[in-house]
Protein backbone atom coordinates (compact mmCIF):
# COMPACT_ATOMS: atom_id res chain seq x y z
CA UNK A 1 0.00 0.00 0.00
CA UNK A 2 0.93 3.87 -0.69
CA UNK A 3 0.10 6.36 1.97
CA UNK A 4 -0.62 10.06 1.76
CA UNK A 5 -0.72 11.24 5.50
CA UNK A 6 -0.89 14.44 7.39
CA UNK A 7 0.86 16.07 10.22
CA UNK A 8 0.26 18.65 12.51
CA UNK A 9 3.09 20.23 15.10
CA UNK A 10 2.40 19.58 18.53
CA UNK A 11 4.68 22.49 19.24
CA UNK A 12 3.45 24.94 17.10
CA UNK A 13 0.11 24.12 15.62
CA UNK A 14 0.00 26.44 12.60
CA UNK A 15 2.63 23.91 11.44
CA UNK A 16 1.85 21.30 9.07
CA UNK A 17 2.72 18.76 6.75
CA UNK A 18 1.89 16.50 4.07
CA UNK A 19 3.90 13.52 2.61
CA UNK A 20 4.06 10.64 1.24
CA UNK A 21 5.21 7.01 2.46
CA UNK A 22 4.91 3.36 2.22
CA UNK A 23 5.20 3.13 5.66
CA UNK A 24 3.42 5.62 7.61
CA UNK A 25 4.57 4.56 11.45
CA UNK A 26 7.91 4.63 10.47
CA UNK A 27 7.80 7.82 8.80
CA UNK A 28 6.12 9.73 11.64
CA UNK A 29 8.91 8.44 14.13
CA UNK A 30 11.90 9.23 11.90
CA UNK A 31 9.93 12.89 11.77
CA UNK A 32 9.93 13.22 15.24
CA UNK A 33 13.93 11.92 15.18
CA UNK A 34 14.56 14.81 13.19
CA UNK A 35 15.47 12.79 9.92
CA UNK A 36 13.82 15.16 7.70
CA UNK A 37 15.27 18.56 7.37
CA UNK A 38 11.96 19.80 6.63
CA UNK A 39 10.28 18.69 9.70
CA UNK A 40 13.17 18.53 12.39
CA UNK A 41 12.47 22.30 13.78
CA UNK A 42 8.96 22.00 14.89
CA UNK A 43 8.93 18.56 16.30
CA UNK A 44 7.18 16.40 17.81
CA UNK A 45 4.94 15.74 14.68
CA UNK A 46 1.25 13.95 15.54
CA UNK A 47 -0.87 12.13 12.55
CA UNK A 48 -3.68 13.63 11.65
CA UNK A 49 -5.01 12.03 9.01
CA UNK A 50 -4.03 9.44 6.12
CA UNK A 51 -5.07 7.60 3.00
CA UNK A 52 -4.53 4.33 1.41
CA UNK A 53 -3.73 3.53 -1.90
CA UNK A 54 -3.17 0.49 -4.09
CA UNK A 55 -1.88 2.45 -6.76
CA UNK A 56 1.38 4.77 -6.16
CA UNK A 57 0.99 7.13 -9.19
CA UNK A 58 -2.54 7.85 -7.45
CA UNK A 59 -1.00 8.58 -4.15
CA UNK A 60 1.33 10.57 -5.47
CA UNK A 61 -1.05 12.49 -7.17
CA UNK A 62 -2.96 12.93 -3.98
CA UNK A 63 -0.22 14.21 -2.50
CA UNK A 64 1.11 16.78 -5.27
CA UNK A 65 -3.10 17.87 -5.13
CA UNK A 66 -2.65 17.81 -1.42
CA UNK A 67 0.00 21.09 -1.65
CA UNK A 68 -1.25 22.83 -4.42
CA UNK A 69 -3.55 26.06 -3.52
CA UNK A 70 -6.95 24.25 -4.34
CA UNK A 71 -5.70 21.03 -2.42
CA UNK A 72 -4.89 23.12 0.78
CA UNK A 73 -8.28 24.80 0.63
CA UNK A 74 -9.51 21.46 0.77
CA UNK A 75 -7.65 20.33 3.17
CA UNK A 76 -7.96 22.95 5.16
CA UNK A 77 -11.87 22.93 4.97
CA UNK A 78 -12.29 19.28 5.12
CA UNK A 79 -9.17 17.43 6.99
CA UNK A 80 -7.86 19.59 9.17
Amino acid sequence: MFYVYLLQSESNQDQRYTGYSTDVRQRLRKHNEGASIHTAKYRPWRLVAYFAFQDERKAREFEFYLKTGSGKAFANKRLW
